[in-house]
């Protein structure tokens, strides 16, 4: 039992609040640690202001990828019609 507590101890990634997520800055115990989606730590605003910068071009690629492959899909439709498939549970 005392191996399996040894083997979880040891890890091949550095803790989250040990560098930033950005710059990899090693974070101080004695300064302030920005976070950013809970599990996301960062040495200044500036560094965590780019994250979330950076997410939201992506998010905002991801959306426009997934908007031209649902316009398409539409296309091959029957008749352009949409068909909703969510189920509506009433009690």
């Amino acid at each position: 039992m005392d191996s399996y507590y040894v083997g979880f101890v040891v890890r091949d990634e550095p803790h989250f609040l040990e560098s930033c997520s950005l710059c990899r800055k090693t974070l101080s115990l004695n300064s302030d640690i920005f976070m950013y989606r809970g599990d996301m730590a960062f040495c200044s605003q500036e560094c965590r202001q780019e994250q979330i910068e950076s997410d939201e071009k992506k998010a905002k690629r991801w959306r426009k990828a997934s908007s031209s492959s649902s316009s398409s899909r539409s296309k091959n439709s029957v008749a352009g019609k949409t068909v909703r498939t969510e189920t509506l549970v009433v009690s």
